[in-house]
């Protein structure tokens, strides 16, 4: 089973693209085929009636991401995720009380080595033997299971595009059934969520650790972003990788991400979405006889931390062999800023598309750069985030030249060089975004619970239009002399260590 991870450039533009948009009437409209209802316990639901085909969407939403991950636990979220594929204490094993009393010792065992691999003098010999005895534990752990259970039961009822993603600020699980097996959606979700196991927990860490190194440490783009954020951020959790750091990756044990799924998979923190053929009365009694069971509990704390105003400029540089590339970020808003919309306006009208102005000059007129791109909102939105511009440079263009090329475009924007076609050529394509998301049941239902979740209603997904089209030709002025000024910029590049200065192009 794939699993979306996202933790790259391509994956946040992926996040960034559930801001759809539409008119007033098509409000209307979707709103007479929406319910929404919260359960006693606090989880809530918005139903979507779509009956185009005798198919549905779930989509459970949990209002937590890598930003949210407590000190020496980063990754827990991720490695949470991959947790709740693996079935429950009546799917997916043979015997689960022998089960269960082997992930103890197995844990027990683990959390031991871990103690002694940390104290100041190990003892070989010690840490050799609780390595034994957690392989033992796991060995006879993994003779009462049947990992693929929980996915191979979906799939053989009709279900489809089984997933899940992390971000920085949240998880997502979703998947589509037939329409007639909307109740198994029900059973299988409370399976998983009120009483999880951490089967095959250390296996699925050694996938996470490998994830690691193919996106990160094995790829330039992954290596330079997480060297960007952990500079850019001095304090935020934000500075933290997705996929977390290797050290706590090892470090987070069973316990660990047990006390992280207590305080954060709380009924009031998750968001349930269903769109497609379905009744919305029948929807409530099942939640109600399935999701019901969850118990309430506390809300979970929010991220007190704040980032402190930026001193002054920020720059470094990663030598090494590798296709050189150039990143440069700017201290911003969260979503819920008034000025939002219109960084992400300007974004828009800087790289959107090849009649945008950075790909026209610098991918097709000067022939600077194989690919350019600004977005806003990296590497989440929930928080106060960066507003970034990244470049991979063509064989023998220096990155000063790509550095001074962005600069010149963005002091552009700040000397009100844009015209007012551009701003309603960006309108104009927010909107037609939307309209693609509503022909898609999983847009519809991950657009409208992320909206809930984050923002306090399902229609914040869609009236956002009105945000943008109150931008004005002023308004990108202003929010470009205000935020993309040196001083809070963080600057970072790849560079081949054989070259000098800041020149361009693989091998080099």
């Amino acid at each position: 089973m794939k699993k979306i991870f996202l933790n790259t450039m391509a994956a946040a533009l992926a996040v960034l693209a559930f801001s759809p948009t539409m008119h007033a009437q098509d409000m209307d409209a979707l709103a007479e085929r929406v319910t929404e209802f919260t359960l006693d316990n606090g989880l809530h639901f918005i139903i979507i009636e779509r009956p185009v085909a005798p198919v549905a969407t779930f989509v459970t939403f949990v209002n937590v991401g890598s930003v949210d991950e407590p000190v020496n636990n980063t990754g827990v979220a991720h490695i949470f995720e991959h947790m709740a594929f693996k079935g429950s204490r009546n799917i997916g094993t043979r015997n689960w009380e022998a089960e269960q009393a082997a992930l103890d010792n197995m844990d027990a065992a683990y959390q031991a080595w871990l103690e002694e691999s940390y104290s100041a003098q190990p003892d070989p010999a010690r840490l050799d033997d609780l390595w034994q005895a957690f392989e033992r534990w796991q060995e006879e752990a993994g003779t009462y299971i049947n990992s693929e259970a929980f996915s191979q039961l979906i799939e053989r009822e009709g279900g489809v595009e089984l997933n899940a993603f992390t971000s920085a600020d949240a998880t997502g699980y979703f998947y589509s059934l037939p329409q007639n097996k909307a109740e198994l959606w029900f059973y299988l979700e409370a399976e998983r969520f009120r009483e999880p196991v951490f089967r095959e927990f250390y296996v699925e860490k050694d996938v996470i650790m490998e994830e690691r190194r193919m996106r990160t440490d094995s790829n330039p783009q992954g290596r330079l972003l997480e060297e960007f954020l952990s500079v850019a951020y001095s304090a935020h959790p934000y500075r933290n990788p997705v996929v977390g750091w290797a050290s706590d990756i090892a470090a987070t044990t069973i316990e660990d991400t047990q006390a992280f799924f207590e305080t954060y998979y709380v009924p009031s923190n998750m968001t349930v979405a269903i769109a497609g053929d379905v009744d919305p009365q029948e929807m409530r009694a099942l939640a109600e006889t399935y999701l019901g069971q969850l118990p309430a509990a506390e809300h979970p704390p929010s991220v007190k931390t704040i980032e402190p105003p930026q001193r002054g400029e920020r720059r470094f540089v990663i030598e090494e062999q590798s296709q050189p590339l150039f990143i440069a970020g700017y201290k911003t808003v969260s979503a819920d800023h008034p000025d939002a919309a219109a960084l992400e306006m300007l974004s828009t009208i800087l790289s959107s598309g090849r009649t945008s102005r950075l790909y026209r000059r610098m991918v097709q007129d000067d022939q600077l750069a194989l690919g350019v791109q600004a977005l806003t909102g990296f590497p989440g939105s929930r928080f106060p985030s960066l507003f970034v511009t990244f470049a991979v440079p063509n064989a023998g263009v220096p990155l000063t030249d790509i550095e001074r090329v962005l600069e010149e475009e963005i002091d552009k924007a700040k000397a009100g060089d844009i015209e007012q076609q551009e701003l309603d050529r960006a309108v104009t394509n927010a909107r037609a975004g939307a309209v693609r998301g509503l022909n898609s049941n999983m847009g519809l239902a991950l657009n409208m619970a992320q909206a809930h979740a984050q923002r306090g209603s399902w229609q914040q997904a869609f009236t956002y239009l009105d945000d943008l089209e109150a931008v004005t030709l002023d308004d990108l002025q202003r929010v470009a002399q205000t935020y993309l000024v040196k001083n809070n910029r963080t600057v970072g590049s790849i560079q081949n260590a054989a070259s000098t200065g800041m020149q361009g192009g693989a091998g080099q």
